[in-house]
């Protein structure tokens, strides 16, 4: 049966017996992994199309669009993800919301912090490092996050910048495991200042 097409398509010639069921049948099978497919969610991609063809376009209800890029592995390329809502952090004791409240949001695999911390008895942070808070689970990293945090410039601290730090699957620190979030200061314990009213965790890192 002759192909015509950059697909390939199979279209019956002149010579070919007149078995049309099985050519329409063929044409379909030759015209279907190049449609695109639609799901309800991740999960229904995940469990139908596990096993599909290399370059299988699905599409989600919510707009979400992905791309095989393996034809032995359940591997996809997201070409468009509506961004998921941000979500709390849950905060180590002692330490309550600021003025803004501290969220996470996940894209793809990189994590974005943002808000305010404050200690809850209304004293200042300490000068040398401290858990403040803990992302969720599917934000853990695989190796340590870091960025630089803003901080309140009342009183006397000398800087209005710490380090922030989320701890990796592989880190190992007294200060907690892994997923805890962690300000230190940058003023150093030699300042003699009484450290800031509050740190801003707005950030981001990557996962993997």
């Amino acid at each position: 049966m002759a192909t015509i097409g950059n697909a390939q398509l199979p279209i019956p010639g002149g010579g070919d017996a007149p078995t049309w069921p099985g050519a329409l049948a063929a044409l379909a099978g030759a015209i279907d992994p190049h449609l695109v497919q639609h799901v309800a969610d991740l999960a229904e991609r995940n469990s139908v199309y596990a096993e599909a063809p290399l370059h299988t376009l699905v599409s989600a209800e919510d707009g979400s669009l992905w791309l095989k890029v393996s034809a032995t592995e359940n591997t996809w390329a997201t070409v468009h993800e509506p961004l998921p809502a941000w979500r709390p952090i849950s905060l180590a004791g002692g330490y309550s919301p600021g003025e803004l409240t501290p969220q996470v949001l996940l894209v793809g695999q990189q994590v974005h912090l943002r808000g305010r911390i404050l200690k809850t008895d209304g004293s200042t942070f300490a000068l040398n490092g401290v858990k403040i808070a803990d992302v969720p689970a599917d934000c853990r990293p695989a190796q340590p996050g870091n960025w630089s945090g803003g901080a309140s410039l009342a009183g006397d601290p000398m800087t209005g910048v710490g380090r922030m730090e989320v701890l990796g699957n592989s880190s190992s620190s007294s200060l907690g495991e892994s997923g805890a979030l962690l300000w230190f200061s940058q003023d150093g314990t030699q300042a003699g200042g009484l450290g800031a009213a509050w740190v801003d965790i707005s950030g981001s890192y990557w996962k993997n």
